[in-house]
């Protein structure tokens, strides 16, 4: 009983915390209050050295709340609208790749590290996908998931509060099919999200937990299937959860370990962020899709912060959406060749 007990000793703790913080972002009226506030409260105190600990398993039930709620949005009148932007979604997915290649490039001069280290820790992937593959070409795991951590933690932090300083207004012409919620249809709502978290997990795609009842509830939804809608303290609940689990991953031993690589990949992270509104506002030159929109849509975050945040701001959900899939699905699959390019062109 007592080694049961001490975990919950750390996360219980955590757990108060982040839904003070939350409580508090959404009283000042900060952008994305439940995630945001959790993370930097729970981020300050492992900086303090106050041991916490996100609860097992909370962050893919966010994912898991944040993909059904997303899926929602994918009525058969908004994937028409979409086929309309099928050349734009392509030239963001692969516009990312290369500005990966680019700050990869940047990460080798100034980092101090080898290629395969460089190349993965500055491609806007997910952490998990580009460490197994650096893992395969020998470069160092370790650094590699800080490098992805800290890039998500500054576009979380920057790119809201960007937007809302900036005064954009929520004009999303989408809404969700179902915005009601129905006790009688919601079994249907988490049946058919656990469907497809059991295919991704099945066929061992990436991104299982916010991917799948994504898709999943898309496809329900598409179908015509009756849904019911999720209760707003649930999506809310879920920022909470991935706001706990990406405070914990920081410490003072976690900058410690490496200070000159770990300055360096705050530098690329902040130069995808500028480099990515660059690439959207050059599809904006082509496109009636409005530059708030575009800015999320080609955003280096992961898939479930981004896209949660254009459900917050009302700006585009189910294109950030579809953007940010296919992204994480060309830089998954076009790694292995780019690296090879990559590291010509460094021999070079």
């Amino acid at each position: 009983m007592k080694l049961l007990a001490a975990p919950w000793r750390r996360i219980l703790p955590t757990l108060v915390l982040a839904a003070a913080a939350g409580w508090l972002a959404e009283r000042l009226q900060l952008p994305l209050p439940w995630m945001i506030g959790p993370l930097f409260a729970v981020a300050g105190a492992r900086m303090a050295d106050i041991e916490l600990r996100p609860l097992p398993g909370g962050r893919q039930t966010g994912q898991w709340a944040i993909g059904a709620a997303l899926g929602l949005y994918f009525s058969p009148e908004v994937v028409a609208q979409l086929s309309l932007h099928a050349p734009l979604v392509v030239a963001a997915a692969v516009g990312s790749l290369l500005l990966g290649v680019l700050c990869a490039l940047i990460m080798r001069r100034l980092g101090g590290v080898d290629a395969p280290t460089a190349f993965f820790a500055a491609l806007p992937g997910g952490a998990s996908e580009m460490a197994n593959l650096a893992d395969r070409h020998g470069g160092a795991v370790d650094r590699i998931a800080a490098a992805h951590a800290i890039r998500v933690l500054l576009v979380v932090s920057l790119l809201p509060f960007a937007l809302t300083f900036a005064g954009v207004q929520g004009s999303d012409l989408y809404v969700p099919l179902v915005r009601e919620v129905d006790a009688q249809h919601f079994p249907l709502l988490v049946g058919a999200s656990l469907l497809g978290v059991a295919t991704f997990k099945l066929l061992r795609i990436a991104n299982a937990w916010v991917l799948g009842p994504l898709l999943g509830v898309a496809a329900a939804t598409l179908a015509g299937v009756p849904l019911s809608a999720l209760p707003v303290w649930v999506v809310n609940g879920g920022q909470l959860l991935i706001g706990c689990a990406l405070g914990c991953r920081f410490s003072r031993a976690f900058f410690r370990a490496a200070p000159r690589f770990m300055g360096v990949a705050a530098l690329t992270a902040v130069l995808s962020i500028v480099f990515s509104f660059a690439l959207a506002a050059l599809l904006g030159l082509v496109s009636a899709v409005p530059l708030p929109t575009l800015s999320l849509a080609t955003a280096p975050g992961g898939v479930s912060e981004m896209c949660i945040t254009a459900k917050v701001l009302q700006l585009g959900v189910p294109l950030v959406t579809v953007c940010h899939v296919l992204r994480v699905v060309v830089l998954t699959v076009g790694a292995q060749w780019s690296f090879g390019v990559f590291r010509r062109l460094v021999a070079a």
